[in-house]
């Protein structure tokens, strides 16, 4: 009788054993599912997110970060441009300073004839400005949209050119025809040079390797020249 009833105790706890480690299992599962949920859904509003995201994040974090800095400091009574400096390393500076350089030039060259006209007119708009800017309110409120010439207005009779302004006109034509002149990339060519090269390929290599080499080897081409070279 003492053998059955301690093979049932063993027996029930083992039941209760596998029932412990199921409902375990069951917890697991369950937590799994739900964390296979959240993921989904996280995943699914990172994909509706821009492209720029991340970066946006990363620039917005930076701003907070350099703003806390910037009251810190001058919390203190520190100039914050310079305790910035100071954590920044000579190759990083010099990077910056090139970044900033290469900002400061906007201009993008060239991409098409569209894009090249409109910068042009631009550039002569911004060097000519109105000389009596009563007037030229005056005329713009007095022609409305055709003060601005769209494709569908005839200015022709709208208002004469006074001689200044013609003036002015001729001033710039002249002006960008000198310096026209002054500009080629057409490179003259010098009859009188020693012909060292079989094509314009070998013409450039050559002043190339002149650039670079020429003081070392002006003495071995001379001798090569006079054929005594050993």
């Amino acid at each position: 009788m003492a053998e059955a009833t301690a093979t049932s105790k063993t027996f029930a706890e083992k039941q209760a054993e596998r029932m412990a480690r199921l409902k375990s299992l069951h917890t697991q599962r369950n937590e799994a599912r739900v964390s296979n949920h959240q993921e989904v859904v996280a995943e699914n509003e990172r994909k509706q997110l821009p492209n720029n995201w991340e970066s946006r994040k990363r620039q917005a974090e930076w701003l907070t970060d350099d703003l806390n800095a910037r009251t810190a400091a001058e919390a203190k009574g520190l100039d914050y441009n310079r305790v910035k400096m100071l954590s920044v390393s000579a190759a990083e500076a010099e990077r910056m300073d090139k970044l900033k350089a290469r900002k400061k030039n906007i201009d993008p060259g060239f991409s098409d004839y569209e894009a090249q006209t409109a910068r042009q007119y631009n550039r002569l708009v911004k060097n000519m400005p109105p000389r009596d800017l009563v007037k030229y309110e005056a005329q713009k409120e007095k022609y409305g949209a055709a003060f601005y010439g769209g494709p569908n207005v005839v200015l022709q009779g709208l208002h004469k050119d006074t001689p200044g302004a013609i003036d002015n006109m001729v001033k710039d034509l002249e002006g960008q025809i000198a310096k026209r002149k002054k500009f080629s990339r057409r490179r003259t060519h010098n009859d009188d040079a020693d012909i060292d090269y079989i094509n314009e390929k070998n013409a450039r290599f050559n002043k190339k390797l002149d650039r670079f080499y020429g003081e070392h080897t002006v003495e071995i081409k001379q001798n090569l020249e006079r054929g005594t070279a050993i």
